[in-house]
């Protein structure tokens, strides 16, 4: 007959209240060796509940990795049964209910949206993306990373963390905590069965992660997209204001054919391509100590023509699980982090001209105005800046009729980013 779980709420006899001590002081006596600190001071043991003999070990393990979390409780359940007058013990995993209070719901909620994607699959897009991640929280910024690859879902296994998900007091899905960063998957929702999912299903499945997602206000979601440009891609593209988008590619010329028309493909949809990662180009011999190319041929990936932000060996140290600490994330993932946060300052931060006309949220019929009283005070020779939060190309002809006997010497527009464009003038 199978045993019954003793019911904590059932009134206890002394020699239950006596053999709890005895099993809660030796599972005071396991310590971890690193952190010296017992197996109640590291948080891992909820409670301990006795009925006649049977010893029932509340362990909240949501932090280690399956093996780990199986030793651990293996520990746990040696330890109280050695305890003279233990007929049978066994552990029930607990999970902390994460902080539902003060959550923003959806992706919006992060100040910055940055993309990591490829062409391709295989390339090591979800490492890097997990290690940007991991990188940025090492830098001291709240990091959620958002896992929209849902036929593939690898970040949960990259960061070794699993469900449950939690919901908020509307029935919203709370991100797991991996290490300080807030993580969203379909893996975590799902069982290891494959997701085959058709266009519709991916598409709204998707859509209600991206809207119901309940963050705690990160700074940066750093989102893993599928590889190439389908249904989940656009949907993403879409529904979500992305700041910036990094690439993954091989140094290989078929790899960097297909990477340049997902690149097109952003770039029409006015995301600004932050720059491409080169993996996997080189090895290090372990023998020798020298590199060696792992591709053939002059490296393709210099026509994209966009920055390359890092490029990576076939290292041991990035296919290993990162954490989000200084010594939890590679020098290689460390200067990828840098870049990027350089790319995203240099495209979105606008470094407006002294005595610029700056139109940015001013109404249609104010702007004529405002470009007019700023024009009148340029002397000739000197430049005039219009910042603007739409193509200011038509300015040109109201300039001219402002000054019918002028022309120009120089006439530029330049596009900042996705909300800003700096036009720069000046009359002979």
């Amino acid at each position: 007959m199978p045993t019954e779980t003793p019911d904590p709420d059932t009134e206890s006899h002394p020699d239950d209240d006596r053999l709890q001590a005895d099993v809660e002081a030796a599972l005071r006596n396991v310590r971890d060796p690193e952190a010296d600190v017992n197996l109640f001071e590291a948080g891992l043991v909820d409670g301990v509940h006795v009925s006649e003999g049977h010893v029932v070990v509340e362990g909240d393990l949501a932090d280690f990795p399956p093996q780990e979390a199986e030793a651990v409780t293996a520990t746990m359940v040696r330890a109280a049964t050695d305890v003279d007058g233990v007929g049978h013990a066994h552990v029930e995993h607990v999970q902390s209910r994460p902080d539902t209070g003060d959550r923003r719901v959806g992706i919006t909620a992060a100040d910055r949206i940055v993309a990591v994607a490829s062409a391709k699959g295989g390339v090591g897009k979800s490492t890097v993306a997990t290690s940007l991640a991991c990188a940025l929280a090492a830098d001291g910024a709240s990091v959620g990373l958002f896992d929209a690859d849902i036929h593939g879902p690898n970040v949960p296994d990259l960061l070794s963390v699993s469900g449950p998900v939690h919901s908020d007091d509307d029935g919203n899905p709370i991100p797991v905590d991996a290490g300080g960063i807030e993580v969203m998957s379909v893996g975590l929702l799902s069982s290891s069965a494959p997701l085959a999912w058709r266009g519709a299903m991916a598409h709204d499945a998707l859509s209600e992660l991206f809207e119901e997602t309940a963050w705690d206000d990160p700074d940066t979601v750093v989102v893993d997209l599928p590889p190439g440009t389908g249904d989940v891609a656009l949907t993403t593209l879409q529904e979500v204001p992305v700041h910036g988008v990094v690439f993954v590619t091989t140094p290989f010329h078929a790899a960097v054919s297909d990477t340049h028309r997902s690149v097109q493909l952003f770039e029409e949809n006015d995301v600004p391509v932050l720059g491409v990662v080169s993996n996997m180009g080189e090895f290090v011999c372990e023998n020798c100590g020298e590199p060696h190319d792992l591709f053939d041929g002059p490296d393709p990936i210099d026509a994209l023509d966009v920055p390359v932000l890092a490029d990576l060996p076939f290292d041991p140290d990035l296919q290993s699980s990162p954490g989000a600490t200084p010594d939890g994330v590679s020098a290689h993932a460390r200067n990828l982090g840098a870049a990027v946060q350089r790319r995203l300052d240099e495209i979105w931060s606008v470094d407006v001209p002294d005595g610029a006309v700056d139109l940015r949220g001013v109404s249609p019929g104010d702007r004529h105005d405002r470009v007019r009283e700023g024009f009148e005070q340029v002397d000739s020779g000197e430049a005039f800046y219009v910042v603007s939060d739409r193509d200011p190309t038509p300015v040109r002809a109201f300039l001219l009729e402002l000054a019918p006997d002028r022309s120009f010497d120089t006439f530029e527009v330049k596009r900042q980013n996705p909300e800003t464009w700096i036009l720069r003038a000046v009359l002979a």
